[in-house]
């Protein structure tokens, strides 16, 4: 080989290195423009958080269009605590509760009035609780169904992929219920007001809600106290800095009185103690 061809040789391995160095450095760079105060975020300067509308008052549209309600406020907690806004993802709830919303990197927190279930836990990391939630049943007013028994043989409206839809589905053969499922809550509560079902299974504060946009209307005729509790999500094994930084904002909110806010402004009183 000529002395030529070897200083060309390595003149070509040096810019090689260099490149090499140079791309490192960039993907070292890409990674830290997605942090903020150390936690992984799939978009620089946003909080990017995945709900199923409509859930109210855990999150709905108001009449400018604007989501807002109870996860909305808390996380914004969080995303102020990161030093970035909060965005929201609506998407189907299937994809939040089987944990591919979170895998997929389509969002980097679930925030959807989502019970903590051991079948969930498989497929995501849950926050501590910040919710204590219960079923209940909804009716028109003046309908004679007090209870489950009361519905034999008779149509029972469940949202799809909710606990509520679980546990009416322990019942279904025991109770003779005919059991009509629906995508989401809007369409459960379409389907009530028009006389589709006889009634409707669905988390507590969300008839309270529904019942309180139209007065006289509904009332809720039986609770049934499951234990649930609601917990926020972020993938599983995949962003531990920020469910750690969420434990860290709910634990600070309890203390400081803003939880409580949040709580009286969404639920209508104080958190029970």
């Amino acid at each position: 080989m000529t002395l030529q061809r070897s200083v060309r040789k390595a003149g070509l391995v040096v810019a090689v290195a260099a490149l090499a160095l140079s791309a490192a450095g960039c993907a070292k760079k890409d990674e830290s423009e997605v942090q903020a105060n150390g936690v992984k975020l799939i978009e620089k300067g946003k909080l990017t958080v995945c709900t199923h509308l409509p859930y109210a008052p855990f999150q709905s549209k108001d009449a400018s269009g604007k989501v807002v309600g109870f996860d909305v406020d808390v996380m914004d907690l969080v995303a102020k605590e990161l030093g970035v806004e909060q965005t929201i993802v609506d998407t189907p709830f299937e994809g939040i509760k089987s944990g591919q919303d979170l895998n997929t990197g389509k969002c980097d927190a679930a925030a959807a009035g989502m019970t903590i279930t051991e079948e969930r836990q498989k497929v995501m990391d849950f926050s501590d609780p910040y919710f204590d939630a219960t079923q209940a049943l909804l009716v028109k007013t003046g309908k004679p169904y007090k209870s489950l028994d009361d519905l034999r043989g008779k149509k029972l409206g469940i949202q799809a992929a909710t606990t509520g839809r679980d546990y009416a589905k322990k019942f279904e053969q025991e109770k003779g219920l005919q059991l009509v499922e629906f995508e989401d809550l809007a369409a459960l509560q379409q389907a009530l007001a028009n006389g589709q079902v006889e009634a409707a299974v669905n988390d507590l504060p969300v008839w309270t809600e529904y019942i309180k946009e139209n007065p006289g209307g509904f009332e809720v005729t039986a609770e049934f106290d499951t234990g649930e509790q609601y917990g926020f999500s972020v993938k599983k094994d995949g962003n531990p800095e920020l469910l750690k930084k969420i434990n860290e904002v709910l634990t600070k909110a309890r203390q400081d009185g803003s939880y409580d806010t949040i709580y009286a402004k969404w639920i209508g009183k104080q958190p029970a103690k």
